[in-house]
């Protein structure tokens, strides 16, 4: 599977949540939930997946570009309501 991402959202995603997409594909490539994100008509399939990193659980959200191409959106610590899923 190969990642792409917004390199200015990156940016702010790593001042926010001090979180980089780059390590996105530790979590997506291991042991993870996904489940569709429907909350909202956002124009295309939404994914919001939790794994853990650095024995940390984070919550990842992305979408499909394709067959082979995911495209991280988000990436932040998961809360303790979401830790416990």
């Amino acid at each position: 599977m190969l990642y792409e991402w917004d390199s200015a959202k990156n940016r702010r995603n790593r001042e926010k949540h001090g979180l980089d997409f780059a390590d996105a594909p530790h979590v997506l490539d291991g042991r993870f939930v996904t489940f569709v994100d429907d909350r909202v008509e956002y124009g295309e399939t939404r994914l919001v997946s939790l794994g853990l990193l650095a024995k940390q659980v984070v919550v990842i959200t992305h979408t499909p570009r394709g067959q082979d191409m995911t495209r991280i959106i988000s990436m932040r610590k998961a809360n303790r309501r979401e830790q416990k899923t």
